[in-house]
């Protein structure tokens, strides 16, 4: 199997993916082959404002657990609803934030203010 792995925003068109994927191409989209450096940025936040320090192994360890786990859940979107890898990643983002939206909404509902 071919696999694309997008390293910059956005480099394939609409329609070079939907040619490479009915070729059977799998494209690991920008969203979610950039997210390590986010992901990393974020560890960075976390230790500064515990004010603690993470040696190199600990992060690239959780860094690949986080990517990991997210690759696994793209893909299997992808999988299991028939879709392209960019459409899953934007599934799953689209689930999450609804989720936090609702239990947002559901919060306010029960304050007693």
């Amino acid at each position: 199997m071919l696999i694309i792995v997008e390293g910059a925003n956005a480099p394939t068109t609409p329609e070079a993916e939907t040619i490479l994927h009915e070729r059977g191409v799998l494209i690991v989209p920008d969203i979610l082959a950039n997210a390590g450096g986010v992901t990393a940025s974020y560890f960075e936040w976390v230790q500064n404002i515990q004010h603690f320090k993470w040696d190199e192994e600990k992060v690239n360890q959780e860094l690949d657990k986080k990517m990991s786990r997210a690759y696994r859940s793209v893909y299997e979107e992808a999988v299991s609803q028939k879709i392209d890898m960019r459409t899953a990643a934007s599934v799953l983002a689209i689930r999450r934030v609804g989720k936090v939206a609702l239990a947002r909404i559901q919060l306010k509902d029960e304050l007693p203010f």
